[in-house]
């Protein structure tokens, strides 16, 4: 085996001829040599141990993500696309069956109805309750927020949502530096 790790190999001492006639060659025991032999095994698997934790860590650094086939609970995206509302029901969860156990609004039938039928490449929508269902993926739609409207494409991830959660209402406040007067110390700032 090749030591690819300089630092991990042993040291050899280096005997030179003077201390060589002062050393008695002893003849090791057969107890002492067969201890020996065991650390020897275990340096050496100690060794292959190291090594191939170190190669599995360099190895794990670099994570290939495979692509993975989206599944909703178990269903694929075709399975989930086949089944009617009342099949997808028991799926989804509590508040999504709710909604569609009490069944659509006209409003909402007719967004889906125009949804589906496909005739805009972006849908204008002010209807922020529609639940996302699994024919609806990789359609594009743009939904109202109060302020402006907020265009994206379904994913399989959406589906059991609401419209509106991906079209969000209120903006996230960024705080600044303190105004004038907010603090003691403000009040000596130099206006320009």
């Amino acid at each position: 085996m090749v030591n690819d790790f300089p630092e991990a190999e042993k040291e050899e001492k280096i005997v030179t001829a003077p201390q060589m006639q002062d050393q008695q060659p002893a003849e090791p025991d057969d107890e002492q040599a067969a201890e020996d032999g065991e650390q020897e095994g275990a340096d050496e698997f100690g060794e292959e141990k190291s090594i191939s934790r170190k190669e599995r860590k360099r190895r794990g650094s670099i994570v290939t993500r495979r692509k993975t086939e989206f599944t909703y609970r178990g269903f694929t995206l075709e399975q989930l696309k086949k089944m009617t509302i009342t099949e997808l029901i028991p799926i989804l969860p509590a508040r999504a069956r709710r909604s569609l156990k009490r069944g659509l609004n006209e409003e909402q039938k007719v967004f889906v109805e125009r949804l589906l039928r496909g005739d805009k490449s972006v849908l204008r929508t002010h209807r922020r309750d529609v639940l996302i269902l699994p024919q609806f993926v990789g359609k594009r739609i743009s939904v109202y927020n109060g302020k402006e409207w907020k265009e994206f494409e379904i994913k399989p991830e959406m589906i059991g949502h609401y419209i509106g959660e991906f079209s969000l209402t209120r903006k996230g406040v960024k705080h600044s530096g303190p105004g004038v007067g907010a603090t003691r110390s403000s009040k000596f700032m130099p206006l320009k």
